[in-house]
């Protein structure tokens, strides 16, 4: 023993004076190496092992490299100097070793820490990954559900996950769970509609709001579309948060377990089934479910691997920590459909009968449509004979080849108009019309673009309560959107664009309160490509109105910065008036004589700089010319 102890504290030493050498050689090289990195042929400077024959010895060298290795008599034909054979450092002679090798640039690719794609704010919401009550932690979206009743889409997930012990309904939801992002208010998904803990099972939906959603499930590309009554022997599958994509066997039905959820709430009694892993398709980590999990929905499978279209049950616990088996708890899908009053599809509902398109009578005076020239006809989408596609309140033309609409025209009635929620509505694809002539979400996940109403929804919730109901929803097909930076209507100037049908209300006495607006985006050649389309920097605006029995038109040019869609930088929009001939030579249109005849400051307008730059933009409403 007394031997052991010498011999130890002998290593000690003997690693802590080794320990200091090397620090004073790496203080020798700091401090002399930088003057030897001026000469044009030395390389580097460094600590080795002194190389003889190619094979590194024992002995610790001060090491330079060098672009070429030299005998004595040209070393001053390459303006270099002789590396001394040693440095006396410390009072110690240590050899230098020169190797001929040169250096180019090669970056070594260190990997990130991955982040799950599961654990990210994603858009469109799918199931299979994390979501939370704003006091909650993590948990998963087990998939899309609908309101019984009006067929509100919905997420499904536990109570524990929605709610929990200290949550109410009408709470916010964020996707993903504030465990995985603590920016709750940029990751705000939704509001807990409704929640049940109990024997009927753990269990919960929100809202969808602001973000599209799509119903398959994460890694298992497969959309719920009917449930089940599992029995003992099925094999299920589910993806969830935390373990991914994981197979399982149920062992145990009609059970009742109980679970302490701890707060105020305490212990309960849950209705639920048992899984335990499938032996012949076990997780790389041994774990069927893990903390994070809760919420996914379990799937019956067909043969293999492979998962079936039909809902086993709902997860919401697994194993305690001290239990050797992997096991996992879920919740029957009839009994919970049954508590929230869900659906798996939305209700049908008989078609509503409605004013279709842009009213060109709709003021005291006709607006027509603008014409499209020759070329861009030839660009156009036609149905029947016509470019022109009706929507409720609304028409547009379509640029098959840019993907976005040429020009949308639509009516505003102030004295009808209604205020209706967005919730629940996604963005689509327009049925009617070929997808690849229009430009869907693919364009906007995973970047600062917005998908931005040409015309804008609020203008459009009028008439009667089914007529604003059904233009509410057709102002989400993706025709009559196009790809806006995210402070579009909010960052400084570019904030007077979404106000501009507002401010015609509040400064003008409108006859009748009507108005009808055109817009549209003006396609420039280079415009910036993105994920390979090319995206608008530029947009117009006319508004029509009738002021003491005149018609009168106004005209607005918005300008957006596409520079940096990653790092975008603030206070890049910029608001200009205009005249309707400018635009017309912008985006190769032609407004009727009478529009353009009722913009009174159309001449004045169009005698300005050609270029942008030289004019000066809005800088508030007041400066609009309304005359």
């Amino acid at each position: 023993m007394k031997g052991g102890a010498k011999k130890t504290r002998s290593s000690k030493g003997q690693r802590t004076e080794s320990s200091k050498f090397m620090e004073e050689l790496r203080d020798f090289v700091r401090t002399r190496g930088a003057d030897y990195l001026k000469d044009p042929n030395i390389s580097s400077v460094g600590i080795g092992y002194k190389i003889k024959d190619n094979e590194p010895t024992k002995e610790i060298s001060i090491q330079f490299t060098v672009d070429r290795k030299v005998v004595p008599e040209e070393i001053e034909s390459l303006n270099t100097v002789l590396i001394p054979k040693s440095f006396k450092i410390k009072g110690k002679d240590i050899p230098t070793d020169v190797i001929e090798r040169k250096f180019t640039v090669q970056f070594r690719v260190i990997p990130e820490a991955q982040i799950s794609e599961r654990k990210k704010r994603m858009d469109p919401i799918l199931p299979g990954i994390s979501v939370a009550n704003i006091k909650e932690t993590a948990g998963t979206i087990g998939c899309i559900v609908y309101d019984r009743e009006d067929g509100t889409p919905y997420i499904l997930s536990n109570w524990h996950v929605l709610q929990g012990p200290e949550g109410f309904i009408g709470d916010e939801i964020t996707q993903p769970g504030s465990y995985d992002d603590n920016r709750v208010q940029l990751n705000r998904m939704g509001t807990l509609v409704r929640s049940h803990l109990g024997h009927a099972g753990d269990c919960a939906v929100a809202t969808i709001e602001d973000r599209s959603f799509a119903p398959e499930i994460i890694d298992l590309n497969m959309i719920v579309e009917k449930i089940g009554d599992p029995e003992l022997g099925d094999k299920v599958v589910k993806s969830g948060r935390t373990t991914g994509v994981t197979y399982g066997i149920v062992t145990r039905v009609h059970t009742i377990t109980k679970i302490d959820y701890g707060g105020s709430v305490g212990e309960q009694e849950v209705g639920c089934f048992e899984i335990e892993v499938d032996p012949n398709a076990p997780p790389e980590n041994g774990e069927v479910s893990m903390g994070g999990d809760s919420g996914s929905a379990w799937l019956f499978r067909g043969n293999g691997k492979q998962p079936t279209n039909i809902m086993a049950g709902l997860h919401f616990a697994g194993e305690g920590p001290m239990d050797p088996t992997e096991h996992a708890l879920a919740c029957y899908p009839k009994s919970i459909f049954e508590k929230l009053a869900i659906s798996l599809s939305p209700p049908l509902k008989p078609e509503v009968t409605h004013g279709t398109g842009f009213a060109q009578n709709f003021l005291k005076f006709r607006v027509r449509i603008p014409k499209l020239s020759t070329s861009n006809m030839k660009k156009a989408f036609v149905t029947n004979g016509s470019e022109v596609i009706d929507y409720t309140h609304f028409s547009l033309a379509l640029n098959k080849v840019r993907r976005f609409a040429f020009w949308v025209a639509w009516n505003i009635d102030g004295e009808s108009i209604r205020k209706l929620s967005r919730k629940g509505i996604p963005f689509v694809i327009d049925p009617r019309i070929p997808e690849n002539n229009q430009v869907g979400n693919q364009l906007y996940v995973k970047n600062r673009l917005d998908r931005g109403h040409i015309a804008r929804r609020a203008d459009l919730l009028w008439g009667g309560p089914a007529e604003a109901r059904k233009a509410n929803v057709d102002s989400f097909f993706f025709t009559n959107i196009t790809p806006q930076m995210d402070d579009f209507n909010q960052g400084n100037r570019g904030g007077l664009w979404g106000r501009l049908e507002d401010a015609v209300f509040e400064d003008t006495e409108v006859d009748m309160l009507k108005v009808s607006l055109l817009a549209g985006p003006v396609f420039h050649e280079d415009d910036r490509e993105f994920k390979g389309i090319k995206l608008p920097r530029e947009f117009w605006k006319v508004i029509a109105f009738v002021e003491n029995k005149k018609l009168k038109a106004k005209a607005f040019l918005l300008t957006q910065s596409l520079d940096e869609l990653e790092a975008f930088e603030l206070d890049r929009f910029k608001v200009y008036q205009i005249g309707l001939t400018e635009i017309e030579e912008r985006c190769g249109l032609t407004f009727p004589a009478s529009l353009k005849a009722a913009d009174s400051v159309g001449e004045h307008l169009s005698r300005q700089p050609e270029s942008l730059a030289q004019r000066k933009p809005l800088g508030s409403l007041e400066d609009i010319d309304w005359s």
